[in-house]
């Protein structure tokens, strides 16, 4: 099994949570950042992208960027804006987005279990990605975006979660058509019923967070080696994770974007699709409806693609993945794109953008041609970690995100 752990959070106070709470690290850049900051000195921001308090032209990657979340955050616990909870405790996240609604258990899992593969992966990690997090680390003294993990549900584990959500919420506040609600949970008896069911949940899945955790990994060792007296039950040992059960998270289509056809002409591209799929011109119903199906959107015009002979592809885990079977009859032979993770001709969509992002994509000329993708299913996920097999890069985009500062987990060392 693996470990979960409660713990005692930092954290805003309730006047100042929607203040505070701002967007993962990764899913927005600098200047977008800098926008949402503006006039709001409590905003997360500027402890999860520090940059933000500096001219546009600074290196990202600085001593000095790095520096400032350090100070940043030592300003936030000054004023009040950050405030350490005195007992341990789970924290029930619930999001709701329309119709769909989340309910997650914030907590802190286990390096070891990360090195020992009972917390699964199914993505490669970028070494620059990763030392950007481990130096963040560093000067912050804190882990300030949480994994996002899955775990197979618990209908016992339901029924407990439930049962805290009864009474009124510690934060309650609406961001981005999103409904942010969190419960506090340190009675003795629900912590124990919380800790025990878990016993039974024999692995983790990450969902998103990859890097965030490798880097959490190798800060762990960084620590170890520099602290003679080591037990394994110091902060660095643990990280910082929303887990969910996998029938609550919403997954949408993580979207292709290329820069060129590979010398072909739009009509000769779709002459060579013709060959492994079925080509529909469309006004209506752009994205996929199914797997196996995607939609093109080049030179003005939306088509659909419908996969003609399935069973020449691969049958593993990963190879039934629609990203993948992308990769394998259009990407790889047709546009000579191999390594999606490093190749400059492509980028990637996230499926929140829909089809107007894919148009805009196209439309500004930096692309040539967009691609749809179906959504991965959530057990597809399981499956290809359980397999210890790892998805393309940027095959899943879950939505809504996880805030950064609602919780945090501070490395009192």
């Amino acid at each position: 099994m693996a470990t979960v752990l409660s713990f005692a959070g930092m954290r805003p106070p309730p006047q100042l949570a929607d203040q505070v709470a701002a967007p993962p690290y990764d899913v927005i850049n600098s200047e977008e950042a800098r926008e949402l900051a503006e006039n709001n000195l409590h905003s997360f921001l500027h402890i999860n992208k520090p940059e933000i308090d500096f001219p546009s032209e600074v290196d990202v990657y600085s001593d000095a960027v790095y520096a400032k979340g350090g100070e940043n955050i030592a300003r936030f616990i000054k004023e009040g804006t950050l405030v350490q909870d005195s007992i341990p405790g789970f924290y029930i996240y619930r999001q709701s987005l329309g119709d769909h609604e989340q309910t997650g258990i914030v907590c802190l899992v286990s390096a070891d279990d990360y090195e020992n593969n009972l917390i699964k992966k199914h993505e490669l990690t970028r070494p620059q990605k990763e030392n950007d997090r481990v130096q963040h680390m560093q000067a912050v003294n804190a882990q300030v975006g949480p994994v996002l993990m899955i775990y197979a549900a618990e209908k016992k584990l339901s029924d407990i979660v439930q049962q805290c959500c009864q009474k009124a919420p510690e934060y309650d506040f609406d961001s981005d058509n999103v409904r942010h609600q969190l419960w506090l949970v340190n009675e003795s008896t629900l912590l124990q019923e919380i800790s025990e069911v878990f016993t039974f949940v024999p692995e983790l899945y990450i969902a998103d967070g990859h890097h965030r955790s490798a880097a959490a990994v190798r800060y762990r060792e960084m620590c170890r080696v520099k602290n003679p007296d080591h037990t394994g039950e110091e902060p660095y040992n643990f990280f910082l994770a929303v887990l969910f059960p996998h029938d609550e998270l919403n997954i949408l289509g993580y979207h292709r974007a290329v820069r060129d056809l590979n010398g072909m002409d739009p009509q000769s591209f779709l002459g060579a699709l013709a060959k492994t799929y079925d080509i529909t011109p469309t006004k209506t119903q752009a994205m996929p409806a199914a797997a196996e199906q995607f939609g093109l959107y080049l030179d003005g015009q939306w088509y659909q693609l419908v996969l003609q002979h399935r069973e020449n592809l691969g049958t593993q885990g990963d190879e039934l993945l629609d990203v993948a079977i992308l990769q394998d009859t259009v990407l790889s032979p047709l546009l000579d794109i191999h390594d999606i993770r490093s190749d400059k001709r492509i980028d990637f969509i996230g499926g929140i953008r829909g089809q107007s992002g894919i148009e805009r994509a196209v439309n500004s000329g930096e692309f040539v041609a967009g691609f749809a993708c179906y959504p991965v299913r959530i057990e597809q996920l399981m499956t290809v970690a359980s397999q210890n097999k790892l998805m393309p890069p940027k095959s899943t985009w879950f939505e809504p995100k996880l805030k950064s500062g609602l919780v945090i987990h501070y490395l009192d060392k």
